[in-house]
């Protein structure tokens, strides 16, 4: 069968699925990250890259653990839920990458920047850098490999069947008779 070379290879399922998705997910990272906090005392926000990351290392194996894994996963589905929600196959692995991380990177900074206006939150570069990088590595550890695996199983949405081939408009072929 030959594809129609002008035509995406799409899942149809997959753009429902995945907007559907990403908003259930992105509802709760908001519930999750957004509410007031209330303490007595806390941080300074850090502009300073790598500087909250570095106090999390002095405080330890388990809390830099804990920390530093907490703000690689917070967003991470997203490297996996974004292409889902585009649904299309055939998209160059830099183009998706780069297209991902970069919208990655634009909902963390408006979770941080909104994060800033309730009480008793900051803004932290170092969460706008671990988000983008768990971005990163759920896409390139899942999207690529999960789109090889879909073309070759066919998964193609505008594929032409055998059965659908546009007929001919030629006027032998449509019938109308070359003799009158």
């Amino acid at each position: 069968m030959q594809r129609d070379e002008r035509q995406p290879l799409t899942l149809t399922w997959a753009r429902p699925l995945g907007a559907v998705l990403t908003a259930v997910y992105l509802a709760v990272v908001c519930w999750l990250t957004l509410r007031p906090m209330s303490a007595t005392w806390m941080a300074a926000g850090s502009f300073t890259p790598l500087h909250t990351i570095r106090a999390d290392l002095a405080l330890g194996p388990a809390a830099a653990l804990r920390n530093i894994g907490g703000g690689l996963s917070l967003l991470a589905p997203l490297g996996v839920l974004l292409p889902l929600a585009g649904g299309r196959l055939d998209v160059p692995p830099a183009v998706s990458f780069a297209r991902t991380v970069f919208t990655g990177l634009m909902l963390s900074f408006g979770i941080e920047a909104v994060r800033t206006w309730m009480a008793g939150q900051v803004l932290d570069v170092d969460a706008l850098l671990l988000n983008t990088a768990g971005v990163a590595l759920a896409h390139l550890l899942v999207v690529p490999a999960a789109r090889a695996a879909l073309r070759r199983r066919g998964h193609r949405r505008h594929e032409r069947r055998p059965d659908r081939e546009p007929q001919s408009r030629t006027p032998a072929m449509s019938g109308l008779s070359a003799t009158r």
